[in-house]
């Protein structure tokens, strides 16, 4: 439990109202009810706040925030003005945020492998499997049934969720958390057709994730052929997206649901790409770039673009072609009424020439 003016000085907000008031969670405008403290960006979403059970809301640093303040009674409710209300209220999830405690040990299940070696304060949850020759640094956290393959390094503070699959030669930078079901280093899809027939070709390269990484629920990242698959450090993956072998992603891209990357894919730094997204092997993604949900990418995207669409163009185009379609009903009709007329004039000129 915390005062209104305790979580201003956390967010370096100020108040507007009684400081003494007492904030026990947090909640969207939606949800909340007494002691919650919720965020509002807007002059509608400020009023929607007020209207509901919040007893104080994050609003932004502005004159006419203060000024709107009176118009809709601030009463009882506690304004607390801050640059940003969205990065404020993140910063306050963050500290009302349950704890999950972990056992700070090796479980009594777990198997470990010759050549092991294990940091400080780690734990390392039942039934989980760790190959030989494995390096776990400080304050790691591997929760259950999660199975780390031969050669691995995990370094300082990263979290494994249940039933990940680390497979062999995985290099795992500092902070990064993988989400349940992850399998990070499978083989990369490699085929050779030979007289009808496909023949696998073998996967020898690993996969490197830098720090500060996340990795979603069901994300696949498969190994290099030769070499390594990349991912930069503070990228987002989200839940159920594949990376296929030999890719390049830089760092601080984010990822949607459900997007694939075929082999090879270069992403430069900063790159968003929203969910559905298909990316075809061996294309470059310019820094900065964004990639519209569902967009089809089947050739290379400068960088500091917007495309979408299948397949990917300019955002611009896209939209006006949509818009063209929306139009196709009515044109249709329009065609047909132009034949008939046409037909109808010609049947005229015809009946006079005769």
């Amino acid at each position: 439990m915390r005062t209104a003016g305790e979580l201003a000085s956390l967010v370096q907000g100020a108040v507007l109202g009684d400081p003494d008031i007492e904030i026990v969670g947090v909640a969207s405008i939606k949800d909340a009810q007494t002691g919650d403290i919720t965020f509002a960006e807007s002059d509608k979403f400020i009023r929607d706040a007020h209207a509901s059970g919040a007893s104080a809301i994050l609003v932004p640093n502005r004159h006419d925030v203060v000024a709107l303040s009176p118009a809709i009674g601030v009463g009882a409710k506690v304004f607390i003005t801050v640059d940003n209300p969205r990065l404020a209220f993140t910063q306050l999830l963050d500290l009302f945020a349950p704890v999950v405690q972990v056992e700070r040990s090796i479980h009594e299940t777990a198997v470990l492998e010759p050549g092991v070696t294990v940091g400080e304060n780690v734990a390392i949850g039942a039934n989980v499997v760790i190959g030989s020759n494995v390096r776990i640094g400080n304050n790691v956290t591997i929760f259950p049934l999660a199975y780390i393959g031969a050669d691995v390094e995990i370094a300082d503070g990263v979290v494994i969720h249940p039933n990940v699959s680390v497979l062999h030669g995985t290099l795992i930078g500092a902070r990064t958390i993988v989400h349940s079901g992850a399998v990070l280093g499978a083989d990369g899809f490699g085929y050779l057709q030979v007289d009808g027939h496909h023949r696998k070709v073998a996967q020898i390269g690993h996969v490197i994730i830098g720090a500060d990484v996340e990795i979603g629920a069901n994300v696949t990242i498969d190994r290099a052929k030769t070499g390594a698959t990349r991912i930069g450090n503070g990228s987002k993956l989200d839940n159920m997206v594949h990376i296929g072998h030999n890719c390049q992603v830089g760092e601080d891209v984010l990822i949607v649901a459900q997007v694939a990357l075929g082999g090879g894919v270069q992403i430069a730094d900063n790159v968003i790409i929203a969910g559905q997204v298909g990316v075809k092997e061996q294309v470059k993604i310019g820094a900065h770039a964004v990639i519209g949900a569902q967009s089809a990418v089947l050739r290379d995207v400068p960088a500091g673009t917007f495309v979408s669409g299948s397949p990917a163009r300019p955002h611009r185009d896209t939209m006006r072609a949509y818009a063209s379609m929306m139009h196709g009903p009515d044109l249709q009709k329009q065609v047909a009424s132009l034949i008939a007329r046409i037909a109808a004039l010609e049947a005229q000129l015809g009946q006079t020439d005769a």
